[in-house]
């Protein structure tokens, strides 16, 4: 279990979860989570990480299997491809481009936005478009591509999610307001310069990477879909009793979370996903300079002198 552990934390500290902010963008009350602080930059401790993500993994874990909807929220650059591929992966909702405001609060008419937008792509596709003029098909057009930009990931959601999942909940303010207000309880990427107090589950790492978004996320979305999974189970156990069908499987034992540490399969996604990285990604090692430049003012790569 130590070597699981062990392992883990590499492929974090590989992926880069513990850079936190500047010294001077910090948030005091992210004390508990640092460990250090390296070349004015604070460094995260990786062990409470772990930890962290444990616990939060094992509450959205216990979501899903009970049937509740998950809403995976990131809408910053870095954010935003990854937290589509993983909502659609494990069939969540998502919101990528931008957080429309009362989209929870007032989500009745988000629910008419949603109406619109479905209406609009049925005349599209039936053929009313070919009735009506260039000038109202051309803004009609417009109209549906705002929609579904903005509305894409939580088309099908027809009522408030049970959790939502947030990359920087200090950008993510308003989402962070609206689920605060409504009682929904919060899992996020924080980073030192959010207040983890506004987080129900805070996992404390680097949001601005596009190693560490990935990582977390790809963790938190298979604890996800084994939920799912088990809930899809046991649906398909309760129609075969109403039905008077006898369902044989074997029985899952008891304790039967799937346990972060000591997930083998995790920990060779994470190690098969860290060779892509070194081996193919070399925009994601750029963007990642130009991160480091941004939280350490002043820092520059070595140029060659011209001879």
């Amino acid at each position: 279990m130590e070597l699981e552990a062990k392992t883990l934390i590499k492929q974090l500290l590989e992926a880069g979860v513990h850079f936190g902010h500047q010294r001077n963008r910090w948030n005091p009350k992210m004390k508990e989570y640092i460990f250090a602080e390296k070349g004015g930059i604070y460094v995260i401790d990786l062990q409470k990480t772990v930890d962290a993500l444990l616990k939060a993994c094992d509450f959205l874990y216990d979501v899903a299997r009970k049937g509740g909807s998950i809403l995976f929220v990131g809408t910053k650059k870095q954010a935003q491809d990854i937290i589509k591929e993983a909502a659609e992966k494990s069939g969540t909702f998502y919101v990528s481009n931008r957080w429309l405001g009362g989209l929870l609060t007032n989500f009745e008419t988000v629910r008419r936005s949603v109406a619109r937008y479905n209406k609009i792509e049925g005349m599209k596709q039936d053929g009313s478009f070919k009735e009506l003029s260039k000038k109202e098909e051309s803004q009609l057009n417009k109209e549906l591509l705002k929609l579904k930009k903005n509305l894409e990931g939580v088309r099908e959601m027809k009522t408030l999610p049970t959790a939502i999942f947030i990359i920087d909940p200090a950008r993510e303010n308003i989402a962070v307001k609206e689920a605060t207000k409504l009682h929904i309880p919060i899992v996020a990427l924080v980073d030192t310069n959010c207040d983890p107090q506004l987080i129900d589950y805070v996992i404390p790492g680097n949001d601005d990477a596009i190693r560490s978004i990935r990582l977390i996320t790809g963790i938190i979305s298979d604890f996800v879909i084994r939920g799912r999974n088990e809930f899809a189970g046991g649906e398909v156990a309760l129609e075969a009793a109403k039905a008077g069908k006898e369902v044989t499987h074997p029985e899952a034992p008891e304790e039967a979370k799937p346990a972060l540490l000591i997930d083998d399969g995790l920990v060779e996604d994470a190690e098969a996903m860290e060779r892509r990285f070194r081996h193919g990604k070399k925009e994601e090692k750029l963007e990642d300079e130009k991160l480091l430049r941004h939280k350490v003012p002043g820092k520059r790569p070595p140029t060659r002198r011209k001879e």
